[in-house]
């Protein structure tokens, strides 16, 4: 599942447990009639993967749904869901210029004649 929308904030990367669990949270606000703020968790290695990315970007980022049972001390079952994010890819540089993009086009200098051509001495056509 996929999640395409602009950064609205990126928390840092918070450690938990003695066992070190990583875990960093990016909101990602749609761009649709009524715009979601979607609450999406990268954990362990994944958390470097915001590090390149700024509130206000373009993004879309390729989620997973979780969820979990929980049994609290009075015996009564609780139901938890999370969005883990595993990539995210910043859609202002594909539209930008990705790969369909135009090359560069070159200075005009590159089509003018080179100062040492001249017309009378290279005036070897057959007609």
């Amino acid at each position: 599942m996929e999640v395409q929308g602009r950064i609205k904030m990126i928390d840092e990367t918070k450690t938990y447990g003695n066992n070190g669990f990583r875990k960093r949270e990016v909101v990602v606000t749609t761009e649709e009639q009524y715009p979601q703020h979607i609450l999406v968790e990268f954990v362990q290695d994944k958390c470097d993967l915001l590090n390149s990315y700024r509130a206000g970007q373009m993004v879309k980022v390729s989620i997973n749904l979780r969820g979990r049972e929980w049994t609290n001390p009075q015996g009564e079952t609780k139901y938890f869901n999370s969005i883990q994010g595993w990539r995210i890819e910043n859609l202002e540089q594909q539209a930008q210029g990705g790969d369909n993009s135009m090359p560069p086009v070159p200075p005009m200098e590159a089509f003018e004649p080179a100062d040492d051509f001249n017309d009378e001495d290279h005036d070897d056509l057959p007609f």
